[in-house]
């Protein structure tokens, strides 16, 4: 049989390189799938805020991973009516109802069980659970396999039968355990630049908050050396002009990198700079490159600066500040600043006059040039980790894409 017609991924670590074609086995044959029933629940499931065992659902199981912010314990519920739902280490968790297709596996025996909407499947013996997970959270996995087998209804669901029908492709157990660990450590590696990343975003908001006056406050809680004055109080419009947006006609939108970007929102922006996502052959209320930019609907308050001469939509408005305006910007979103002259309305949004009305305190310029550099190096030190994680994630992707069929 010539390599073209051998069922074997692109990229195969070479030890495997000359062993068999990888075998197409139906899920439901290698495993057991089960789902708690809805009578199961409804009868015997008591749940409380307080407790030691978590019943996992839909909103805890995410990207591969548990996701536990918000859970649900049912210390108090009849666990002999509930043996079918009893979770242990390694059964995978997949999700059957509305986001159908998240995957995590249980990592510890004793603590998790079912709730609605989740399913368990639980490998037979001699088979690698990580490599399966890997396999089944893959985009690709998705689109071949699950997303063919989902009911079309008002709510995407797929019947536990269906689940049963998921076609894999299966190596030999050494190769499934070989690969299996390659991305277990991968997944090890992303997690500990994503933390990181956290800690150094936090240590920002940490820096935002003590380095600027709280309300009502003339001095901040930490300064640089040789800064005792009291900052002053002032008006945002006093600070820095503004100009607010005026959006284009639609019908002169483009895709053009020619044409002038033009920024409507939040979905222009992202960490802190505006990416073009939109053109417009129209100019209407512009903004210069180095000028800021504030979103003044929903949400309000994501600022972001621009690199590019932009044309400004409805959404946004424009400052022409420095470093120092940029952070003070967005100590005031990480603190709900603007939350409050937009609450009761349907729509959140901020007008010209909130926006110059807006009462900021501010240092003399030395002081402000210091802040702004301070956070700008700290700003620098995030996006370099999350270009990082970016690059570990495309390359995971890559490899998901390559060492599967």
């Amino acid at each position: 049989m010539s390599h073209t017609n051998k069922k074997v991924p692109k990229r195969r670590f070479e030890e495997f390189s000359n062993t068999d074609d990888w075998e197409q086995r139906m899920l439901g044959d290698i495993s057991n799938v089960t789902k708690l029933a809805g009578f199961e629940f409804t009868k015997y499931v008591n749940y409380s805020d307080k407790g030691k065992i978590i019943a996992l659902r839909g909103l805890n199981v995410k990207n591969g991973n548990l996701i536990l912010d918000e859970v649900k314990y049912i210390d108090k519920s009849d666990f002999s009516k509930l043996k079918r739902s009893k979770l242990f280490k390694g059964d995978i968790l997949f999700t059957y109802v509305g986001t159908v297709g998240e995957l995590a596996v249980v990592p510890e025996d004793d603590k998790y069980y079912l709730a609605p909407n989740v399913a368990s499947i639980r490998m037979n013996k001699g088979l690698d659970t990580i490599f399966i997970s890997q396999m089944m959270n893959n985009r690709l996995f998705y689109n071949r396999v699950i997303s063919p087998l989902i009911a079309t209804s008002s709510q995407p669901a797929l019947s536990m039968e269906n689940v049963r029908k998921f076609a894999l492709n299966l190596p030999q157990v050494e190769e499934q355990r070989r690969i299996g660990m390659f991305f277990k450590q991968f997944n090890n590696t992303i997690a500990l630049h994503q933390r990181k990343l956290e800690k150094i975003k936090a240590l920002k908001t940490a820096y935002l908050s003590e380095m600027f006056p709280a309300e009502r406050e003339t001095k901040p809680k930490r300064r640089f050396a040789g800064f005792t004055d009291d900052w002053e109080q002032c008006k945002l419009g006093e600070l820095a002009k503004i100009t607010m947006g005026q959006s284009p006609e639609g019908v002169n939108y483009t895709d053009n990198p020619r044409d002038y970007v033009l920024v409507q929102g939040n979905a222009d922006m992202q960490n802190g700079h505006v990416v073009p996502r939109v053109w417009t052959k129209q100019i209407t209320k512009t903004a210069k490159k180095g000028d800021i930019i504030l979103s003044v609907r929903a949400p309000v308050g994501d600022v972001g600066k621009t690199n590019y001469d932009v044309v400004l939509g409805r959404g946004v408005s424009a400052l022409e500040g420095n470093e120092f305006i940029f952070q003070l910007l967005s100590k005031m979103k990480a603190e709900n600043y603007w939350f409050k002259y937009s609450t009761g309305s349907t729509f959140e949004s901020i007008n010209s006059n909130e926006i110059k009305e807006a009462i900021v305190s501010v240092p003399e310029k030395q002081e402000q040039m210091k802040i702004g550099a301070f956070f700008k190096q700290l700003d620098s030190t995030i996006t370099i980790h999350q270009r990082k994680l970016k690059k570990l994630q495309n390359i995971k992707k890559a490899y998901l894409n390559e060492m599967f069929i």
